[in-house]
């Protein structure tokens, strides 16, 4: 369809107003919605935030009979279901917290065409009684949801997504949309074939969240680092922070919540009633910090999260995008911190080495692990480099941390060959291999119990290396990793080896230039990130003070009707009320964000607050 065409009186742009309460769509949002209304077949890359969700609702709402959404995660179709009942949408979901007659209930709804949406989860869709059931109705559209879920390369492969290429095979004219908010072109690929969209038209936005700041600093006290970080930029903001292991995020979140921050963990070793419970509060309560490993995952649409946090390094660029895609959803400004260490590497490498994974899958996830470390590590723009990994070519963001205090560099050639002169030796000599600790302690002419067990001190390389301290060897270390001189070993002993690229730098062929930590403290975080004391957006104080009162109206509504309180109006909605103090209903209807269903609902309410107020 031409971009030309004049879409003002589209059945599309209608829906768009009257439900959703929005004069136009953003980016590719229209090309999408128009496509997949005239019958096409679309593979949707966008990132979170931009509005995936828009382009198969709006569909479903103008094109006859019921789109079937499929969704991995019973949180996540359970609050967009409800989110859409908000707005007067048909919409149901048929999962395992279903009784028996509340799935029937679904399912007669279902064969007499009184939805515009159905959800259902993968597993499901694919028994044969469902399958049965959707040839009573009326299918509008197939929408597959998280669709880099049926890769296995990808960070949230579901075996269940391999069998959803029957929907084509048995309703070959039915449209059907795959949406994602990351994938490289491998998982790209992948999803095509496995969901037999190779004919489907490819929409690909931008990868930039130019909202996020992203920060990224050397673990030291984890703890202390964190508390630092959301005590000066966050505080009494809703937040993530994301951990490695179960029993870590029930101790950070003891330890926040000590330090008077209101903090909930969450992981799958939790029973179901305390981790709904958990989640139920993150999503309908302000200033929640949830703690919790990557479990809680893409059942979180909550806009208004300020800050995602990780206290130890993801897998790889994919997980680490994905996560941190769950901060700053209202387009507000948000943050992606994370404090990593050598550990993180080591463990990682070792895990990796040790897993029951064939040779391929060790390579690819090698490949990520080391994508993922040369973010950490690298000393220009970290949007830039995040981006590039996606396939996309930005100049410097100004919004991170990189480029808002850049690194200094040093030439790092002589502390590189000394290091790695050491691994080389000990393996030569002694036939042994040892992790970064022992061979900085042989650097540094440490006579401990250790080295003298195994004789080190007769090393030439003994106590070379006293000028550098521990913090930048262990900076020396994790970049040369980084950049792939060195490699955990393939034995399952997190040991250091030399890597074939490590020759040029021993015999002098090449210049090492590395990025120079700063000498900090276990509370070091420097604030340059905006200032939580500052509001996110300038209102005049008068329209500030308004907002304030509003958001407080917003949330003893949510309480009353036990709902989120984004759900009734999010956060920018609520800042041009405040700012235009609308005095009628129709004035009401021309602020972004207020659909028709919502206007019949909160309307008179909130002008009567306006009025009082």
């Amino acid at each position: 369809m031409s971009e030309s065409l004049d879409h003002s009186s589209t059945p599309a742009l209608e829906a768009l107003r009257t439900v959703f309460g929005y004069d136009h769509f953003r980016g590719e949002q229209q090309r999408i919605v128009e496509h997949l209304i005239a019958g096409g077949d679309c593979l949707v890359l966008m990132p979170t935030g931009a509005g995936k969700s828009l382009c198969y609702q709006i569909p479903a709402l103008v094109r006859e009979g019921t789109a079937v959404v499929v969704s991995p995660l019973i949180a996540l179709m359970q609050e967009q279901v409800q989110a859409l009942r908000e707005l007067g949408v048909r919409a149901a979901y048929l999962n395992s917290t279903l009784s028996w007659q509340e799935a029937q209930q679904v399912e007669n709804a279902w064969a007499r065409g009184q939805l515009d949406l159905l959800y259902i989860a993968p597993e499901r869709l694919l028994t044969e009684r469902c399958l049965s059931m959707l040839n009573y109705g009326r299918i509008s559209l197939f929408a597959i949801d998280e669709a880099h879920c049926v890769s296995q390369w990808g960070h949230d492969f579901r075996p269940e997504y391999l069998g959803l290429s029957i929907l084509h095979e048995r309703w070959p004219d039915v449209p059907r949309i795959a949406l994602t908010a990351t994938a490289t072109s491998q998982t790209r690929h992948e999803i095509e074939q496995r969901l037999q969209l190779q004919d489907a038209q490819a929409f690909i936005s931008s990868f930039d969240r130019p909202n996020i700041r992203y920060e990224i600093v050397e673990k030291i006290d984890q703890r202390r680092q964190l508390l630092h970080f959301i005590s000066e930029n966050h505080l009494g903001d809703s937040g993530i922070v994301y951990c490695s292991s179960r029993s870590r995020t029930e101790s950070i979140a003891e330890f926040l919540c000590k330090q008077g921050i209101q903090a909930l963990a969450y992981h799958a070793g939790l029973d179901l009633a305390t981790r709904t419970a958990n989640q139920q509060r993150f999503q309908q309560e302000e200033g929640i910090v949830m703690v919790a490993t990557i479990a809680f995952g893409m059942g979180i649409n909550k806009p208004d999260v300020r800050f995602v946090a990780h206290i130890d390094m993801p897998k790889s660029i994919e997980g680490y995008y994905q996560e941190t895609g769950r901060a700053g959803r209202d387009g507000l400004p948000a943050t992606a911190w994370m404090a990593y260490g050598l550990n993180d590497v080591v463990q990682q490498r070792k895990m990796i080495e040790i897993s029951n994974g064939d040779e391929g899958f060790k390579q690819r996830s090698l490949r990520q692990l080391n994508a993922m470390l040369a973010l950490c590590e690298c000393a220009t723009c970290r949007r830039t480099q995040l981006l590039a990994y996606f396939g996309q070519q930005i100049g410097d963001c100004g919004n991170c941390d990189v480029c808002l205090n850049p690194p200094k560099l040093w030439d790092g050639t002589q502390a590189a060959q000394k290091f790695l002169s050491a691994v080389y030796w000990l393996h030569r000599k002694y036939a042994q291999r040892f992790g970064a600790k022992h061979i900085i302690d042989i650097l540094q002419g440490q006579m401990n119990q250790r080295v003298q067990d195994n004789h080190h001190q007769e090393l030439s390389v003994f106590g070379i290396g006293k000028d550098l301290t521990v913090d930048r060897w262990n900076s020396v270390v994790r970049q040369l990793l980084a950049r792939s001189y060195l490699t955990v070993d393939n034995q399952g002993y997190s040991t250091l080896v030399l890597t074939a690229a490590a020759k040029s730098i021993l015999k002098g062929d090449e210049v090492l230039m590395l990025r120079q930590e700063s000498e900090r403290s276990a509370s070091r975080s420097k604030n340059i990130m905006f200032n939580r004391k500052k509001n996110l957006v300038d209102l005049p104080a008068a329209a500030q003070e308004r907002y304030e009162r509003l958001k407080a109206w917003r949330l003893a509504l949510a309480k009353e009707h036990s709902i989120p309180a984004y759900f009734i109006f999010n956060d920018t909605t609520l800042q041009q009320i405040a700012v235009e103090q609308p005095d009628s209903l129709r004035a009401l209807a021309n602020i972004s964000g207020v659909g028709q269903h919502k206007l019949d609902t909160y309307g008179s309410d909130i002008l009567n607050f306006l009025r009082e107020s």
